[in-house]
């Protein structure tokens, strides 16, 4: 769907119930486990590339048992590689829906934003003649204080290097 002004509501009601869906994958699923840094880092990774070279190793370990050592758990082998591709799969459709929420939060964020500028410049205009709005259009301009001070300071470097 094409991106058209935002124009949407999520009632109190309706974020109960998104946030009561989130739970309830999160209780299906409570074997999900946080990795740190480094646990990341030294797990081999299985992409999209590995899956056949898993599947068609688990097909191998299925149809010669006996090469393997009394040891080694292939029903282990086998959930590890169903429940790795079932994720895979879930992970794609959860990716689809967080990518959607992400660019339309930047949207209607944007929008948010460009009509909060225009206000400000409102405020502004009408602080000259009006009492009162000078101190509101000093608040509103606190967002912009260090940009104002991040450009002053890149002047002066750029002045200081010619």
């Amino acid at each position: 769907m094409p991106y058209h002004n935002i124009s949407a509501e999520l009632s109190n009601s309706d974020v109960a119930q998104i946030k009561d869906a989130i739970d309830t994958i999160q209780k299906k699923m409570p074997f999900l486990v946080n990795l740190t840094t480094e646990e990341r880092r030294r797990l081999f990774k299985m992409g999209g590339k590995s899956l056949g070279f898993v599947s068609n190793s688990l097909n191998a370990a299925q149809a010669n048992p006996d090469i393997l050592p009394a040891s080694f758990d292939l029903s282990e082998m086998s959930r590890d590689y169903q429940l790795a591709t079932t994720l895979t799969d879930l992970l794609s459709n959860l990716q689809q829906l967080t990518e959607k929420v992400d660019d339309t939060l930047l949207a209607v964020g944007s929008e948010a934003m460009n009509s909060s500028l225009s206000v400000y410049d409102y405020v502004k205009a009408a602080a000259k003649r009006q009492p009162g709005l000078k101190s509101v259009a000093a608040q509103l301009g606190e967002r912009f204080k260090s940009l104002r001070n991040r450009a002053e300071k890149a002047e002066v470097a750029s002045s200081t290097v010619s």
